[in-house]
């Protein structure tokens, strides 16, 4: 399976070791997890990135870098119905961030199926860095990434 993430282009070298999610928490892990988010498809990640951006800013560089997980590797997958209530609430509930620390911390498996709270039929994919199985998810080569410029037209 493949699986996307875009990051800024200073962070492409370790766009896969979760050295961010040592430095910030998220949805699906608290602060100082080691955590990779990455999704099903380059569009989602579009999207799953875009709405972490501050309104109107376009940043710095971008890249996309894709990874293969083998049929091999064991994914945890975690359905809508077994999450809380307000699992979609922002900013995310501690409850949230509490099952992908667990899953990661006991390392349960390389990669857990989270749904996307923008389009919860879709599927992210966190990947855990200290897990045996994760050296067997083969990273491919940043590529430049650039939103169209009509993401940041002005509203009407």
């Amino acid at each position: 399976m493949l699986v996307r993430r875009i990051c800024p282009e200073e962070f492409a070298a370790e766009a896969f070791s979760g050295a961010g999610g040592l430095r910030h928490g998220a949805r699906w892990h608290s602060k100082g997890v080691r955590i990779v988010y990455t999704s099903g498809s380059l569009s989602l990640a579009a999207l799953e990135f875009f709405v972490n951006l501050d309104r109107g800013a376009a940043g710095g560089p971008l890249v996309a870098v894709s990874a293969e997980i083998p049929d091999s590797v064991k994914i945890r997958s975690v359905a809508p119905a077994d999450l809380p209530s307000d699992w979609r609430a922002y900013p995310a509930p501690k409850s949230v961030q509490e099952i992908g620390s667990r899953w990661a911390e006991r390392a349960e498996s390389a990669v857990l199926a989270v749904p996307s709270v923008l389009i919860p039929v879709e599927r992210n994919y966190l990947l855990n860095p200290v897990h045996r199985d994760f050296s067997r998810i083969v990273a491919g080569k940043p590529e430049a990434f650039t939103f169209d410029s009509r993401m940041w037209k002005p509203r009407a």
